[in-house]
């Protein structure tokens, strides 16, 4: 089990799937979300939560005042704990689907202010730049927050034109980098 960190959901409760899912330490999220706190204000964020599992790190954003979270796990056990989380936490606007990050990308665009991409850590880096490369064709709004939290001993993130690298910090075995979409093609 992990909780909700802060906000109106703070210490809630939230399943983790069965087996092969790695969920965000509390450490790490709490990390992440300070980093994301002095960077953003929250209310009414479009989050999209790729490799979602336990959908803790939508979760945390809709408890912090996010406005929806789109939350996508191609795992058919994670999303259904994450809709079991969604009930449990009892915060409107979360949504999941289960495919695969790059497939869920390839569908119509919408832009999200606020990006996870938590994948398992055997995820290829090559598979992981992709998917921010076709965040970055129409999935971002101008000034969106792309997090990626990788294992530390795997490449960093190629993060393409239009992103700046805004923080990279290593947390024990977990690498997190936050990059800021500077351009306005969304």
């Amino acid at each position: 089990m992990t909780r909700i960190i802060a906000g109106a959901a703070r210490g809630r409760r939230l399943a983790v799937p069965p087996r092969g899912t790695r969920p965000t330490s509390d450490r790490v999220r709490e990390a992440v979300f300070s980093a994301l706190q002095s960077r953003l204000d929250f209310d009414d964020l479009a989050v999209l939560d790729l490799y979602a599992g336990s959908g803790a790190l939508g979760f945390e954003a809709l408890s912090r005042g996010a406005g929806r979270a789109v939350l996508v796990d191609a795992d058919a056990k994670a999303v259904a704990v994450i809709n079991q989380n969604a009930r449990a936490v009892g915060l409107p606007g979360a949504t999941a689907h289960r495919r695969n990050a790059r497939t869920f990308l390839e569908l119509q665009h919408e832009a999200f202010d606020l990006v996870f991409l938590d994948p398992p850590y055997d995820v290829p880096a090559a598979t992981v730049d992709g998917d921010v490369a076709a965040l970055a064709a129409g999935w971002l709004a101008p000034g969106a927050h792309v997090v990626v939290e990788r294992s530390a001993r795997t490449p960093a993130t190629t993060w393409p034109e239009g992103f700046d690298l805004d923080m990279s910090r290593d947390y024990g075995e977990t690498r997190v980098e936050i990059a800021v979409w500077q351009d306005d093609r969304a």
